[in-house]
């Protein structure tokens, strides 16, 4: 479980396809500390489970090991060497809960429509499928490459977030421009009232 707060940017530093999986190696500093084999940590929102882990100058490597079904249903698909993934370690309980609930399991991926400057902040829009959309609503939450948001608008096939200079600056949004896929996780309560509604009708 994680909370959407991203904690650093870590750096994609090799993808290597094999046989059975993908091997992602991502560089990371905060994320390391106390990481040990067996943890999860959500890349972009996706959770993934910790197989190995070296160190290279001041730095650790941190190795995860993709089905190629999670390859292919998230962006991680996307990226190439140098490339930015924002990146959380899971919730300890009794953390505090900045965002809120996610659980890293991707619900599809969205594709940037708008994504431009507005004062001191930034303006993204994202289309998105209808297995997400059923559950988006306004000023709810929602995870975008693994940052907690709230929605700011709402139409048929798409909706509209503000991001703040401080989320722009610490993700990898700043890497991100239209045309870009980027991975939703809708809300978990959304997901379980939804659920239950249905399941009485």
């Amino acid at each position: 479980m994680f909370t959407g707060i991203v904690e650093e940017t870590g750096v994609v530093e090799r993808i290597k396809p094999t046989a059975s999986s993908i091997e992602l190696t991502v560089r990371a500093k905060l994320c390391a500390r106390g990481l040990k084999l067996g943890d999860s940590v959500a890349v972009n929102g996706c959770c993934l489970t910790v197989v190995k882990l070296t160190s290279r100058k001041g730095a650790k490597l941190i190795r995860f090991d993709l089905l190629v079904e999670t390859w292919q249903r998230t962006n991680l698909q996307f990226t190439r060497v140098g490339s930015l993934v924002n990146l959380e370690r899971s919730l300890l309980v009794g953390g505090r809960l900045g965002g809120h609930f996610v659980t890293g399991h991707i619900d599809g991926t969205g594709k940037i429509t708008r994504w431009e400057r507005s004062g001191q902040d930034h303006v993204l829009e994202i289309a998105a499928p209808p297995e997400v959309m059923r559950y988006v609503m306004y000023k709810g939450s929602i995870t975008v490459d693994g940052i907690s948001l709230t929605v700011a608008a709402v139409r048929k096939k798409s909706f509209r977030i503000w991001i703040i200079p401080h989320t722009h600056e610490v993700t990898a949004l700043r890497e991100r421009a239209v045309g870009d896929a980027v991975n939703l996780e809708a809300d978990l309560l959304g997901k379980y009232v939804r659920q239950f509604v249905t399941s009485k009708a």
